[in-house]
């Protein structure tokens, strides 16, 4: 009994050795900070997804139709390339990565992959949904982080924050602001 409880202990600290834990950690950032990060910021419709295998790792593409340019130059369309997705059976999760169906509206801020194409700078914290309310015709935007609870060292307790069903024309004032303020820091 002794020599399997020892052959057990051993296997199962062989097992946690090899297995490498990930977690994500996200940063709260401002949007002064995000249109700093981003080399373009722009309104999408997303028209198609694709998951794939890439080097032993699951990849989502999503492709997009730029509604509206916000900053930096961009073709019509782009892809966005994040990790994780579905393929077949099997799934892989990141935490903090945004995930689009097509038709979804959202701004996005955008960096330039070093595997060609985009990402989404700051993955949910540079995305931003929009929705629109059926009887008003009314279009608000909802930061993807702002349902994450963030624990403050300083009150000892959880709490979200981020931008909340803003209207659409005041945010739209505030990603003008935030990018014109990055581009005078560059100079």
């Amino acid at each position: 009994m002794r020599i399997r409880s020892r052959v057990f202990h051993m296997i199962a600290g062989l097992l946690s050795a090899a297995i490498s834990i990930h977690a994500t950690t996200l940063a709260r950032l401002s949007l002064d900070q995000l249109a700093a990060a981003a080399d373009a910021v722009a309104r999408v419709r997303c028209t198609s997804v694709e998951a794939r295998w890439e080097n032993n790792e699951i990849w989502t593409m999503t492709s997009f139709e730029i509604v509206e340019r916000m900053k930096g130059a961009l073709p019509i369309r782009i892809t966005v390339r994040l990790p994780g997705g579905r393929v077949g059976h099997l799934t892989a999760s990141v935490d903090g990565t945004p995930r689009f169906n097509a038709g979804d509206e959202a701004v996005v801020f955008l960096e330039r992959s070093r595997a060609g194409g985009f990402s989404v700078a700051a993955w949910v914290e540079g995305t931003f949904r929009i929705s629109r309310d059926p009887r008003s015709g009314l279009e608000t935007v909802t930061q993807d982080s702002s349902t994450f609870s963030v624990f403050d060292t300083a009150t000892r307790a959880f709490h979200t924050e981020g931008i909340r069903r803003m209207p659409i024309e005041q945010f739209r004032e505030r990603v003008a602001a935030a990018v014109t303020r990055a581009q005078e820091k560059l100079r």
